[in-house]
């Protein structure tokens, strides 16, 4: 690598530049223009004004945060008993029925595995009538 060496190249000049005499007179410039800017002054009431809305917004908040919270917590499914009732008065429907209304989440919690004990297979099986329906099911 070649060494650089600034005083070897060429300069660029800048393109900003003071006009002629500028800070002869800059001092009374900026004196005279920190004299004609006036203080923009709040009154200790407005500040206190904004004050109290600030606070009376926040305790609205408060109060809502409860109230956003019980809404969104509300839920609208059914619990197990209620649902195994309203099914079994229903006459008009069958097995096919609520099969088709089975989506994908529903039948992979169908796939887990029960286990039944061999003792309460066999009771099921001799307190129930119709084993053949059982069967062909």
């Amino acid at each position: 690598m070649k060494a650089f060496k600034l005083e070897n190249e060429p300069k660029i000049t800048t393109g900003f530049k003071t006009p002629d005499y500028y800070f002869d007179d800059f001092s009374a410039k900026v004196l005279q223009q920190i004299n004609e800017t006036e203080v923009k002054v709040i009154p200790l009431y407005k500040r206190k004004k904004v004050i109290a809305m600030l606070v009376a917004a926040v305790f609205v908040i408060g109060l809502m945060i409860p109230i956003i919270n019980n809404y969104n917590n509300t839920s609208k499914e059914f619990d197990e008993a209620s649902l195994e009732t309203y099914l079994s008065y229903q006459s008009n429907l069958n097995q096919y029925d609520l099969i088709n209304q089975l989506d994908t989440k529903d039948i992979e919690g169908l796939n887990k595995n029960v286990a039944l004990e061999q003792e309460t297979l066999e009771d099921i099986l001799s307190s129930n009538p119709n084993i053949e329906n059982l069967i062909s099911e």
